[in-house]
């Protein structure tokens, strides 16, 4: 899952008195604040955590019972003061959202994918919200819409559409959709030659699946009752789901399950991944009731990912020595570790992603000095990088279905460069830029300026921090500073149109490349999870610290998600006083009382990244930092929560606990609100004009708290704490 401190005492995980905190003196209330609404107040029930010898009070741990009667009455009621307190910035969130949109080119088309005599692309129309999946013969324009996502989305609050897969003979496509955020997903089957779904249904299917060669079997994965996917099925079209065949069943709760299929055709590969070993088996798609064969039998601590050419696997691995990963072949009639010969050695400051295998060449995906790039290796023949446009990027692996195509197709953009898609011909070494997402409105790049720095943290490590602002912002500034910093998953400096409306109101934008994260490779994030989880948070501070030294910011508002929103949560109980406004976007907050229990969807498998507090060492770190665990009584910042109410990822009632006891504690006059989507999950709304409504409504109050609104809507409410 991807929920994407100095030591305190562990007495002071204690819950406080039922009385709660002595009350701060306030001034009096003037009439704004008098006219304001009082905040809900949540209901105290006495509840004690044991573990570990340590007992530890949580009042609000009833929230944790979807099916209590005072539940979402107290949410509903959290949404109503939020309603309440931002209703002043209606105009505002009307103007954002207004600007936003009208950067978009509503009537566009993806770049176009050549594939099995057909070119694939995806459009969008005006006034639409979801796409249009099309496709048309290589060789023609008659389009042919495969999928009409808003024609689907018809009648659900919330939409988003899972799989896409056509078969072999492009006459078949397998689609999903998810109706309410909960990502478990409903698979259909759509004769492409009609446009008619076929009579099959295949519910409770999580994200990866495969088409076997003979375009009659259909291989997808399902979850347990903690939302790990674990099952691999075999589905025949026209038989009933009840007739489905387990494949292959994972028992390591620690351990995850996807399929797919060879980009060769040759084969379907099961892979099973923890946070730190893999185990891959496979099957000839040609025989689709064979049994899974497994290449390597997973060894603690050994990662590997596979790709099938010709004769061969080739495989990135960190066998050995090979902390940063290596690229070995292995024939397909012995792909055991003792037939591994390495092809490219191990390097300390590159790390090795992946290996993309096609017809007459392979691409290696690695990471050097915190960017992507890509090396393209003509086996037995040459090896060269692909060349990149600018000094600073964000690019990754595009869409490239065809096994024997001579180009390789790249995503790429930069802080002021719109995502692009270019291809690289291999023999001819050169890159063409093949699309580029218009930004409507006289988007100018050169008006902006981004530029790289590098704070120190308190152990002496250099953290980097890429920076975009307008080029005419006096310095310093707002800033807006984020972060991930989990999971090995890098936060690259990338494009968004929507970022705009922040820089074109004066602030600077900050992302921070902590540890934890992948950023700087798999040391980065090795030197930020386990009993080293505290350097996230260290960093990000020497960050904020630095940007204010360095006179680029003078008010700090931060924003994570996720496992970044622990991270939000973790740096307000250590240094409140440096930040103006936070947001904490569905964070995953109660750290120590989700890893006590397993039967929490995901947990089992989140051991090897956070530690298990059923060890006392992990107990104790980790009830060190977890942010429900350590809120003060003290003064925090303006701070704006969101939750999904059919998360699976990070449940409901982590943000919800953690609003309640901050307002039970904090002892400042500034605005905490908590906002629940009733009806979504992990990612908020869906749909095109859901998402910009979200980023309106974050950017609002963020601006609204900085005071960089301006007078649209009329008088700002004060507030006072309850």
């Amino acid at each position: 899952m991807v929920r994407c401190l100095p030591s305190l005492l562990l007495a002071s995980l204690v819950l406080l008195p039922a009385c709660g905190p002595r009350q701060p003196a306030r001034p009096a209330a003037g009439p704004a604040e008098l006219a304001a609404p009082g905040p809900p107040v949540a209901e105290r029930r006495p509840h004690v955590l044991s573990d570990q010898g340590v007992e530890r009070g949580d009042a609000y741990y009833w929230m944790r019972d979807r099916g209590d009667p005072a539940l979402l009455p107290y949410i509903e009621a959290e949404n109503a003061y939020t309603e309440a307190m931002t209703a002043h910035l209606e105009g505002l969130r009307g103007s954002l959202f207004d600007e936003m949109l009208a950067r978009i080119d509503e009537d566009d088309s993806s770049a176009p994918v050549p594939w099995g005599g057909f070119v694939y692309y995806q459009r969008t129309e005006r006034g639409r919200d979801y796409p249009l999946h099309c496709r048309r013969p290589a060789a023609a324009s008659e389009e042919q819409v495969l999928l009409d996502e808003s024609a689907e989305a018809e009648g659900h609050d919330y939409f988003y559409a899972g799989h896409f897969d056509v078969d072999d003979g492009h006459r078949l496509l397998a689609w999903s959709s998810d109706v309410d955020g909960s990502e478990i997903y409903t698979i259909r089957f759509r004769d492409l030659q009609t446009g008619e779904d076929l009579p099959d249904r295949v519910t409770g299917a999580y994200y990866s699946s495969a088409w076997a060669a003979d375009s009659k079997s259909f291989f997808y994965v399902t979850i347990d009752e903690a939302h790990r996917p674990w099952q691999v099925w075999r589905h025949t079209l026209g038989t009933a789901q009840s007739e489905d065949t387990l494949v292959y069943q994972e028992d390591d709760e620690r351990f995850l399950a996807e399929v797919r299929r060879s980009r060769s055709g040759g084969f379907v590969i099961l892979e099973l991944q923890s946070a730190v070993t893999s185990e891959v088996r496979v099957l000839p798609a040609a025989e689709p009731t064979s049994e899974p064969v497994v290449l390597q039998p997973r060894m603690q601590g050994v990662e590997y990912r596979v790709a099938h050419r010709e004769d061969d696997w080739w495989i990135v691995t960190n066998r050995g020595d090979a902390t940063t990963f290596e690229l070995v072949r292995a024939p397909l009639a012995s792909p055991g570790v003792d037939a591994w010969e390495t092809v490219v050695d191990a390097e300390p400051q590159t790390t090795l992603l992946r290996v993309e295998a096609f017809a007459d060449h392979l691409v290696v995906e690695e990471r050097t000095d915190g960017l992507i790039r890509f090396r393209v290796l003509v086996p037995e023949v040459s090896e060269h990088h692909v060349e990149m446009p600018e000094s600073t990027w964000e690019a990754w692996t595009g869409e490239n279905p065809e096994y024997d195509a001579d180009v390789f197709r790249f995503g790429y953009s930069s802080m002021v460069t719109p995502e692009s898609v270019f291809e690289w011909s291999i023999a001819e070494q050169a890159r063409v830029l093949v699309d580029q997402d218009e930004v409507l409105g006289g988007y100018q790049p050169d008006r902006y300026v981004t530029r790289r720095l590098a704070a120190v943290a308190s152990d002496g490590t250099e953290v980097p921090v890429s920076v975009v602002h307008r080029r005419d912002t006096e310095l310093p500034a707002p800033t807006w500073l984020t972060a991930y910093g989990a999971y090995g998953t890098p936060y690259d400096p990338y494009f968004s149109a929507e970022r705009l409306s922040l820089l074109d109101r004066g602030m600077v934008y900050a992302i921070a490349h902590v540890r934890g994260g992948g950023d700087l490779g798999r040391t980065w994030y090795e030197d930020g999870k386990l009993l080293r989880k505290k350097n996230t948070f260290t960093d990000f501070l020497a960050v904020a610290e630095h940007l204010r030294a360095q006179g680029v910011a003078d008010r700090l508002a931060i924003q994570g998600e996720s496992a970044g929103g622990l991270l939000i949560g973790a740096v307000l109980n250590l240094r409140p006083e440096l930040f103006t406004v936070a947001v904490a976007d569905v964070p995953f907050v109660d750290a120590l009382t989700t890893m006590l229990d397993a039967s929490i969807p995901l947990t089992a498998t989140e051991w090897e990244e956070w530690g298990s507090p059923a060890e006392q060492e992990y107990f104790d770190y980790i009830g060190s930092y977890s942010p429900y665990d350590n809120v003060a009584v003290a003064d925090y910042p303006h701070l704006l929560i969101t939750s999904g109410l059919n998360d699976p990822r990070v449940q409901y009632w982590e943000p919800t606990k953690w609003a309640a006891r901050l307002r039970h504690r904090k002892t400042d006059a500034n605005l905490l609100l908590l906002r629940t989507n009733m009806g979504a999950g992990h990612g908020g709304e869906s749909g095109r004009r859901g998402r910009l409504r979200d980023y309106a409504f974050v950017y609002s109050f963020v601006l609204d708290r900085l005071e960089l609104g301006g007078d649209e809507g009329g008088e700002v409410p004060s507030t006072t704490r309850e």
